[in-house]
């Protein structure tokens, strides 16, 4: 036998992280860094950058990698340093006091799943909007002190980190994060090791390990599906966010519906509410579904009852693409065995995730969350009112603004987007009651009476800080990208302190039209280039790595920006993430927006800016449509005036050239003597007291308890009392009704009147009488009167009013209905009766929506 001359396995390589061991004085700073009260907690991140400015500007901000990166020698400097050290005292003291308050029980616990967490930007779980809203609901729960526990991933890779090439189009990196050296804490058993949650997916089990992220009071716990128990093709499971194919997506889902339900388990964790942030959490309730049944002997029916009345449904777009839809044989290997351990058919159980049953249209997600939420809601007024038409057809017998679909509009957490200058200038000026009254419009009235020059100078500072950022963080990315090293050198020169900015930001998707700006580029040419009054823009973003016409969005700019007449006056800053967004949100003097009305669900952008004195110049859509107060922004109409989409961009992008000439540029610079324009701080004091109360998270978080949690959690009480008696009530009142709803006849409906032959006058009464025999039905049923109309604009059919009849007498089988009438304008209308269920116990008509129209 030849010898081999080499002969080497792979290297098998263990992780080895050392790192400082902090000193007794020094302690109380890891217990802060791994608590993310830091994030908005200004004290914190000042004794964090006092520690070591260099080390937390290389370390993104990140305290837990700045302490275990410390210097011997730096730690024995801070252990003697009793300045310092009494500052740490001090803090921790704070943190403390804030960490040990009890939750409030006054209050509705809830469990909240979303599959992105924008905390902060070291802790890379988040993509864009829907996760910041998350994650600042998390830590407004925190400070609103909500007994909330939420459940989401820990992606070893997260979402991409963008840079561009020599050409301007976009490239995705996905870099890993180090999880040793990140504000988490490993969940052990109770034998002190790692916490192995097991998900039983088809022909296999799916392992993970669980970390917390503790966010204020709040616990986060995030599952990784990255370790050696499970194979390659199950850990990618959690390495991108919103990567991978359809398969992925459904293997991500399910583990954060039924592993989420799983862990909550497994830890011991019931609540009140199961919030859904979004359609991606909808299988926690088919997890809720099993557990009842095998756990407490209830039937499909009664389950049902008792996990819509705890369930919530927030839906964040209309636009179709951020719904999904999977093949009923994908969705079959993942879930086929549901209706076994449910009791029902599998025709039964799809069908609970198509608007049309019995069709063989896609499994929505979206769709279930509706067939097992009692309650759903859009994130804006006006996204409420286009999310009932879009989920109309799950209810046929009711028109849109029947729909129990209702609304509550975004808000951002405060504490974290206003910048520390103006947190200070809140508590100098604002009532001290201001953090635990954050929607008191009178208390943010006090703006008024502030002196121009101390609002101007915050203004002027955190531009300046904006600047600053640009020029340091951004000077080595432009040199490779921008190619010649003199043009890098020249756009940094043309960064004016002095020049009226604009911001935009957010992610390029086509119908959020980043473009409009540059529909004409003659006349923009002219508005950047007017020295007496200079004006530049910032734009950021990034597209998703699948949408080719959202990265081509973002060549387009880039390459406009290059132009020579466009040098330094358009300006593209790559890698947009929160520590960008709150630099920017800060810093210009206008945040604009320009979406396809009403594609935007609500944007919180704006909301961000508010906080900071920033003015608003958007689209009517969104929260902007509710938001927009004349003096404190600017807005764009909400009126469609052309079908044709090219021709209404051609249109917004006109009054966007016409308002910037007009109003914001000439208000801007109509400077005093003392270099600043009274009139344009008048505007920043009207939108920072008639706007910012509006769009607080702890407003949001106020009508979340208001409008859905509160009535969730009695409603849900009532039904699961005495052994679940009153589920069981509902749910054999309402298989009895199904069984003998196509046997009730309507033997009589008359009307005083022939309105046929004498139509009615305005005014005029007339009286329709219904008769119904239930037959063997012992449910009570209700009719009302619908009235419809043709809107003359859109040619539909318009919901107008329904008038219930009142059930004049009961003979046996018999009800007997009557209802006067009235018309109260003129013109052409439609009638319709329709016979529906009835019953006191449902929480509205969508819960059981059998319709006859008769």
């Amino acid at each position: 036998m030849k010898i081999k001359a080499n002969n080497a396995n792979n290297p098998i390589w263990k992780d080895v992280y050392a790192h400082s061991k902090l000193p007794e004085p020094l302690k109380p700073l890891y217990k802060i860094a791994t608590n993310l009260w830091w994030v908005w907690n200004h004290e914190a991140t000042e004794l964090f950058r006092e520690i070591d400015e260099n080390l937390w500007n290389s370390t993104e901000g990140n305290p837990v990698l700045l302490l275990q990166s410390l210097p011997y020698k730096r730690m024995e400097e801070l252990s003697a340093d009793k300045k310092l050290l009494a500052q740490i005292k001090d803090v921790y003291a704070k943190f403390q006091a804030y960490i040990n308050v009890k939750p409030d029980t006054s209050k509705p616990s809830v469990a909240y799943f979303s599959m992105e967490y924008g905390l902060t930007n070291i802790l890379k779980i988040y993509s864009g909007g829907l996760g910041v809203l998350a994650g600042d609901y998390l830590k407004e729960a925190s400070d609103s002190n909500i007994d909330l526990t939420a459940v989401g991933f820990l992606y070893r890779y997260g979402y991409f980190t963008q840079s561009l090439s020599m050409e301007g189009q976009q490239i995705a990196n996905y870099e890993a994060q180090n999880f040793n050296s990140l504000p988490l804490t490993q969940v052990n058993n109770s034998n002190g090791e790692p916490l192995l949650l097991e998900v039983p997916y088809p022909g296999r089990i799916v392992y993970a390990h669980v970390r917390k992220v503790a966010v204020g009071r709040v616990p986060l716990y995030l599952m990784d599906t990255d370790i050696q128990e499970n194979s390659e093709w199950d850990r990618s499971i959690t390495h991108q966010l919103y990567g991978g194919d359809w398969e992925n997506r459904m293997k991500q889902e399910y583990l954060l519906g039924i592993g989420g339900i799983l862990l909550l388990n497994k830890l011991g964790i019931k609540k009140q509410v199961y919030h859904c942030n979004e359609g991606h959490a909808a299988l926690i309730n088919a997890q809720r579904l099993v557990d009842f049944i095998q756990n407490d002997g209830l039937n499909f029916n009664e389950a049902l009852e008792v996990v819509r009345s705890s369930s919530l449904y927030t839906v964040h777009t209309p636009v179709p693409a951020g719904h999904d839809y999977f093949d009923e044989g994908l969705f079959g290997r993942y879930m086929g065995k549901f209706p076994g351990k449910l009791g029902i058919s599998w025709q039964d159980f799809i069908d609970m995730g198509r608007e049309n049953p019995g069709s063989n249209e896609k499994f929505s997600m979206s769709v279930f969350a509706l067939n097992t939420c009692q309650e759903a809601n859009g994130v804006s007024w006006l996204h409420g009112k286009v999310s009932q038409k879009m989920f109309a057809p799950v209810w046929k017998g009711y028109f849109p603004d029947e729909l129990h679909v209702s609304w509550v509009t975004n808000g951002v957490h405060m504490p974290t987007w206003a910048a520390t200058e103006w947190k200070q200038f809140y508590t100098n000026h604002f009532d001290k009651t201001f953090m635990q009254d954050q929607s008191n419009k009178k208390i943010w009235s006090a703006v008024q009476n502030v002196k121009d020059e101390e609002i101007w100078n915050i203004r002027v500072g955190l531009k300046n800080k904006l600047i600053d950022y640009i020029k340091k963080q951004f000077r080595e990315s432009w040199l490779k990208n921008q190619g010649d090293p003199s043009q890098v050198v020249s756009i940094i020169e043309k960064i004016n302190p002095n020049a009226l900015l604009i911001g935009f930001g957010r992610r390029f998707a086509t119908y959020k039209r980043a473009h409009l700006l540059f529909t004409d580029l003659e006349r923009l040419t002219k508005i950047v280039n007017n020295e007496q009054y200079p004006i530049q823009f910032i734009f950021t973003g990034k597209a998703h790595p699948a949408d080719g016409g959202g990265q081509g969005l973002i060549k387009h700019i880039v390459e406009i920006s290059r132009r020579p007449e466009f040098l330094g006056k358009i300006i593209f800053l790559e890698n947009y993430d929160m520590r960008l967004a709150r630099r920017l949100v800060t810093g210009v003097d206008v945040w604009l927006n320009t979406p396809t009305r009403p594609l935007e669900a609500s944007g919180t952008s704006g909301e961000k800016a508010e906080m900071n004195g920033v003015l608003n110049f958007s689209v009517l859509d969104g929260w902007w449509y509710e938001g927009y107060k004349e003096g404190a922004g600017w807005a764009l109409t909400d009126k469609h005036t052309y079908e044709n989409q090219q021709y209404q961009d051609q249109l917004d992008a006109a009054t966007i050239y016409h308002i910037l000439e007009t109003e914001i540029i000439p208000t801007y610079y109509a400077k005093n003597s003392k270099g600043y324009s009274p009139e344009w701080i008048q505007y920043i004091k009207n939108s920072i007291s008639e706007i910012a109360p509006d769009y607080t998270m702890k407003r949001m978080l106020d009508d979340y308890i208001d409008r859905f949690y509160n009535k969730l959690a009695t409603r849900s009480a009532q039904l699961t009392e005495n052994k679940f008696a009153k589920a069981k009530e509902i749910a054999a009142w309402k298989q009895e009704v199904a069984a003998n709803w196509d046997n009730f006849e309507v033997e009589s409906f008359t009307c005083d009147r022939d309105l046929t032959a004498n139509p009615p006058i305005v005014g005029e009464e007339y009286t329709y009488n219904v008769v119904i025999d239930r037959k063997e039905m012992k449910g009570m049923l209700g009719v009302d009167m619908v009235v419809i109309k043709e809107n003359p604009e859109t040619h539909q059919l318009d919901f107008v009013e329904s008038t219930p009849l009142k059930l004049m007498k009961e003979e046996g089988s018999k009800l007997y209905y009557e209802v006067k009438a009235t018309s109260a304008e003129a013109g052409i209308h439609k009638l319709g009766f329709r016979v529906y269920p009835l019953n006191k116990d449902l929480p509205h008509r969508m819960d059981f929506a059998y319709v006859r129209w008769i």
